[in-house]
């Protein structure tokens, strides 16, 4: 019997370790998998490199895990907010890296990785510092930059319900990244409100199919 459902989060984060790059689902606070989070930074583990849409808000969530030290770089499209402290402190004490990459890029990058695509070319960033050091091409007369796929070892993401196969829907806005991160990352980790029963979902609502998920956390 499939059943992809963990007890708890320290469970299903048990095989992360050092070095580890992991997506992190969020537009800010929307959809952040919080529980996870908390999780993670209680787990023995550093040096990880964190992909997410933005670099932490206020003192919470990816905010914490930057503050507890496991992180060593940041792949996002918005490290600076009004809130975004813990960030802006670490890299101007050069204790964190950080890749900027556009968001649109970034999504395109990750759903790269889950196409099973070897390469994009995409206009944003040619001409700009962005663009130093890659390959660029004219098509159609138009300027293109040559980006490669994001991939992840893994993907913690938040939905609204699950069921033990690992189907997920999710709620308005908190859907953002996770979709694409699911199946872009080896092990896909889901925080869910509810876990329903096999056949409550309606397919028609299922976003991201069991099959790119591996752990199934209510929380």
């Amino acid at each position: 019997m499939i059943d992809k459902t963990a007890f708890a989060p320290e469970e299903a984060l048990a095989k992360i370790s050092d070095g580890a790059t992991i997506m992190i689902g969020g537009f800010g606070p929307a959809g952040q998998p919080v529980k996870l989070i908390d999780a993670l930074i209680d787990c023995n583990v550093r040096d990880l490199v964190i992909v997410s849409n933005n670099a932490g808000n206020g003192d919470i969530g990816l905010a914490a895990l930057l503050k507890a030290g496991k992180v060593r770089k940041m792949v996002c499209s918005f490290p600076r907010q009004s809130d975004s402290y813990v960030f802006d402190s670490l890299y101007r004490e050069g204790k964190v890296e950080l890749e900027l990459v556009p968001q649109g890029n970034l999504a395109c990058r990750i759903q790269a990785a889950g196409m099973g695509l070897g390469a994009v070319f995409t206009p944003t960033g040619y001409g700009t510092l962005l663009a130093d050091g890659k390959e660029t091409r004219e098509i159609d007369g138009k300027h293109y930059v040559l980006e490669y796929p994001i991939r992840a070892d893994f993907a913690l993401i938040k939905a609204y319900q699950g069921d033990r196969w690992g189907n997920l829907a999710y709620r308005k806005t908190a859907r953002n990244f996770g979709p694409i991160m699911a199946m872009a990352a080896t092990t896909t980790i889901a925080e869910v409100k509810e876990i329903v029963a096999l056949g409550d979902l309606n397919p028609e609502h299922i976003v991201t199919p069991g099959i790119f998920v591996q752990h199934v956390v209510k929380v």
